[in-house]
């Protein structure tokens, strides 16, 4: 008996299954299923893959390869050796990735779909350590929407250390940034340094505000002054500023 049959039984009957079941499921007969499981023969590819995907598990865990080749751990599950390792991709493709592909457990777990879950990840959606998509999750993010400890974003960008044309973050550096310490054309933080318009406890640019401020246009909190005079101040400086850029600014 091979270690794919002993794997094979395990499994079945763990889901409480029948060969006929089983057969059913994959599309062969009882008959095949039984050689299977003595050893008189061995799935093809195809089949290998359908019984992988119906019991969730890798093809290498199927036939017994991947606590050997891998160095997993392994630990018994009502008997069946399970090794801390989690597969899953989807049969649905689109240009040929696959919608949904999950890889987690020990070291470099790469998964590659339209959503993607893995310790590396690619894919519109990705959730990872290292993620890169289109929406993007993970320690280390980079994508068109990115949140994670490092982001790297396109568009929008959210984490400890941000970049993006929106960038929001502990260091965040982008065209509108905010955070403990913010650097961009147009920034707010505790720390705001911009090249046009910057707000914050310490705010330094062309126009700045906030409570120590340095700048060729200051307005100090402690001074007190007018929304209207921000914006008339906006609009002269740099009048192809967008009004929603000037009213946030006002609203200070």
């Amino acid at each position: 008996m091979t270690a794919f049959s002993e794997r094979l039984i395990k499994l079945r009957k763990q889901k409480g299954l029948s060969q006929e079941q089983l057969g059913a499921a994959v599309g062969v007969t009882r008959q095949t299923v039984s050689k299977w499981e003595l050893g008189d023969t061995t799935p093809e590819l195809g089949k290998l893959v359908q019984l992988s995907d119906y019991f969730q598990i890798s093809v290498d865990e199927l036939v017994g390869h991947a606590a050997e080749n891998h160095g997993d751990s392994v630990v018994e599950m009502n008997g069946v050796p399970a090794v801390w390792h989690y597969e899953y991709k989807s049969k649905r493709t689109l240009f040929g990735v696959p919608l949904v592909h999950i890889n987690i457990g020990p070291g470099p777990r790469r998964a590659r779909g339209i959503i993607a879950v893995g310790n590396l990840s690619r894919g519109v959606i990705a959730f990872g350590g290292l993620a890169v998509g289109i929406l993007s999750f993970g320690a280390c993010s980079l994508g068109m929407f990115s949140l994670g400890g490092l982001s790297l974003g396109l568009l929008v960008s959210v984490g400890g250390l941000s970049v993006g044309a929106l960038a929001f973050g502990g260091l965040a550096i982008g065209l509108f940034a905010v955070g403990g310490c913010a650097f961009g054309v147009y920034s707010i933080g505790g720390c705001a340094i911009a090249s046009k318009i910057a707000a914050g406890g310490y705010a330094h640019g062309p126009i700045a505000i906030g409570d120590r401020v340095t700048g060729d246009v200051v307005f100090r909190f402690e001074q007190g002054f007018r929304s209207g005079d921000v914006r008339r101040a906006i609009t002269e400086m740099f009048p192809g500023t967008w009004g929603i850029i000037a009213d946030i600014f006002s609203a200070f």
